[in-house]
């Protein structure tokens, strides 16, 4: 069984996020391949990224980022639910990656995006980017959420969409474990 969590990425205050994270956790809940966390960056209060040395070298010196680097240490997987602001991703949650690496290593990702217009596809792109730097792998399928401001009206669509995402991760996650599992 993998540990999956659903990282809701946005801190804004009235976020539409929350009701996606908590959807998306529980469409995963469903999924017998899983253990399924919801967890919030805006649980961790991250200030800017303030330890002295880059994360790759894994010397953390702050409680925080110790508590978050061993939240993070305990997942399989990851499905990032973000928004796109300006046609890139939540600062804030760019933060949080930004204080952890070798926690994201030899993981597998997948991305729930919302937004006006295009849904957060442009932050996904960027994301994509990100994950490949920290060694991660980004799976193809993204779940996008367009007009998330009208209101989020879940359908068997979407409920079919997230389910290729989640399964594309399940599979990509299951030969992570075993690279991660030989390098012990």
């Amino acid at each position: 069984m993998l540990k999956l969590q659903v990282i809701l990425g946005s801190t804004r205050p009235g976020r539409a996020g929350e009701e996606v994270a908590k959807w998306v956790a529980d469409i995963a809940k469903e999924n017998s391949d899983f253990e399924v966390e919801l967890v919030d960056i805006a649980d961790y209060n991250l200030p800017l990224l303030d330890e002295p040395k880059p994360a790759m070298m894994g010397e953390y010196t702050k409680d925080h980022t110790k508590k978050w680097s061993a939240k993070i240490a305990e997942a399989d997987a990851y499905i990032f639910v973000t928004p796109e602001y300006n046609h890139s991703i939540p600062a804030a949650f760019k933060n949080a990656v930004d204080f952890l690496y070798h926690e994201w290593t030899d993981k597998v990702f997948g991305f729930v995006s919302y937004g006006a217009g295009e849904g957060g596809a442009r932050a996904v792109e960027h994301w994509r980017q990100i994950i490949s730097q920290v060694g991660g792998a980004a799976v193809h399928p993204q779940f996008s959420i367009q007009n998330i401001y009208m209101g989020f009206a879940k359908s068997d669509d979407q409920k079919k969409s997230l389910e290729a995402v989640l399964a594309d991760v399940s599979r990509w996650g299951k030969a992570f474990q075993a690279i991660r599992s030989e390098s012990k």
